[in-house]
């Protein structure tokens, strides 16, 4: 997914996180209670390059997919909502981002998102 954004030599680290240490996380980075599914921390690098966190809380995931029936995307299990968050908090640390409420869906970064899953959803088949 880096090379196909044209950052090859990005890094970016994935780290799954339990409810607790996710709701702790939030509230130091943003300040916000609560639980929250994804955050994601970007460093760019002098060289250009990109160095990135993402975290990601599958009890979120889960959660929301068992509340709604199917993922905040374009639906799907919990592993597909996992792909999901992970494709999300990873262009964020590459400098996309989306409008929040009701036209978050229907952002350029999110389509870019929902393409990224079918891709990565369909070859894991």
């Amino acid at each position: 997914m880096l090379a196909w954004e044209g950052a090859p030599h990005a890094r970016v680290e994935l780290t799954l996180l339990g409810g607790a240490a996710m709701r702790r996380l939030n509230r130091r980075a943003t300040g916000r209670r609560g639980l929250t599914d994804v955050i994601a921390f970007a460093l760019p690098q002098p060289d250009g390059t990109v160095l990135g966190d993402v975290y990601v809380c599958p009890e979120a995931a889960e959660r929301w997919v068992k509340s709604r029936g199917r993922g905040k995307g374009e639906g799907g299990p919990v592993d597909v909502e996992l792909v999901r968050l992970a494709v999300h908090g990873t262009l964020h640390v590459l400098g996309f981002d989306h409008p929040e409420g009701p036209g978050r869906t229907r952002s350029a970064m999110w389509r870019r998102q929902e393409r990224y899953v079918r891709r990565l959803s369909d070859g894991a088949r």
